[in-house]
């Protein structure tokens, strides 16, 4: 008898229990849709750079022997900005010269030997031409040594210089990198799926790390034509304003300005998971599909399914137990 007697106390306190569980409440967070401006944007990472950016590099390789300027200076329009070693093509042009003089003097014998009838007409034309072929070489080699010294292109400043006194540079590897444009830019990555919504002209807000808290505002000046098929994304040019101060090579991070819309229904981005929010309907929890609008990351604009007055859970993606009552902890203002 006491055996039994123990059973059914068992069972009465598990019912208890399991009552009393479904039917206390469980607070959970919870927000009302607001009223504000939906923002449509496009994401784009980039890097800050000249409108205007020359690499100045030698011709052929050499030993650097002079610098005349450094970065942050401000340079004109054949300003000479350094000098590779020149020594063994001023050998070499003094070579040449001589043999130049040589080929002169015997084209002057070959003419006069021409004019008395003492040499056939073919040894005075190769005369002629061995002195073009030899005058050639002299202004080549003379060209050739013109390009040790370098020199700016246009009224730049200098953004950077690689080189230093002594050290050998290849041909073609740049030694001072110029800016001939005040303005920078931004050339920003866009996805190939959100290029279509990018134009000219359109408000771009930016954020860098160099500047946290910072937001900078700029405008799309540019959407080239051609993508990356590898990356799938399409290059944006983005013009700063003159006073902005990010620097040539930073990171940006920037958000182009597709539309916006008033008096939209937003809602935390979190409170919406797979196109449902968890809906409260006579004090549980329902399982709700809702039409969503624009997006910025942090909010989600709800075209239907909602009403201001509704009252969703903040966590979209929370798992509520089926019928349980829910006790809502709001914000306060």
């Amino acid at each position: 008898m006491r055996k039994y007697l123990f059973i059914a106390t068992v069972v009465i306190a598990a019912l208890t229990a399991a009552a009393a569980y479904f039917l206390w409440p469980v607070s959970l967070d919870a927000v009302h849709p607001r009223v504000g401006t939906a923002v449509t944007s496009v994401y784009a990472s980039g890097t800050v750079e000249a409108s205007v950016m020359l690499p100045v590099a030698p011709r052929v390789g050499a030993r650097l022997v002079a610098l005349k300027t450094d970065e942050k200076s401000v340079v004109r329009k054949g300003d000479l900005l350094g000098r590779l070693e020149s020594e063994n093509m001023a050998s070499n042009i003094a070579q040449l010269r001589a043999r130049a003089e040589f080929a002169r003097a015997d084209l002057a014998r070959d003419t006069r030997l021409l004019q008395a009838g003492a040499v056939a007409r073919q040894v005075y034309d190769r005369a002629v031409a061995d002195l073009h072929a030899a005058d050639a070489a002299v202004r080549q080699a003379r060209a050739e040594a013109g390009f040790m010294d370098l020199v700016s292109p246009g009224d730049c400043t200098v953004i950077q210089r690689d080189g230093e006194l002594g050290q050998f540079i290849a041909a073609n590897t740049p030694i001072f990198w110029l800016s001939c444009h005040s303005t920078l830019r931004i050339s920003a990555l866009v996805d190939e799926e959100d290029i279509p919504l990018v134009a000219v002209g359109q408000r771009v807000f930016i954020r860098a790390d160099a500047f946290p808290g910072r937001i900078f505002e700029a405008r799309v000046t540019q959407v080239t034509p051609k993508g990356d098929a590898v990356g799938r994304s399409y290059r944006v040019r983005i013009a700063l304003p003159p006073d902005c101060p990010l620097q040539i090579g930073m990171t940006t991070e920037s958000n182009i300005l597709i539309r916006t819309q008033q008096n939209a229904l937003l809602l935390p981005a979190g409170a919406v998971a797979e196109g449902k929010v968890w809906k409260i309907v006579g004090g549980r929890a329902v399982h709700s599909a809702v039409r969503l609008g624009a997006a910025n990351g942090q909010e989600v604009q709800i075209t239907s399914g909602l009403t201001r007055e509704d009252a969703v859970l903040r966590d979209g993606s929370a798992v509520v137990p089926a019928g349980r009552p829910i006790r809502l902890r709001f914000d306060q203002p």
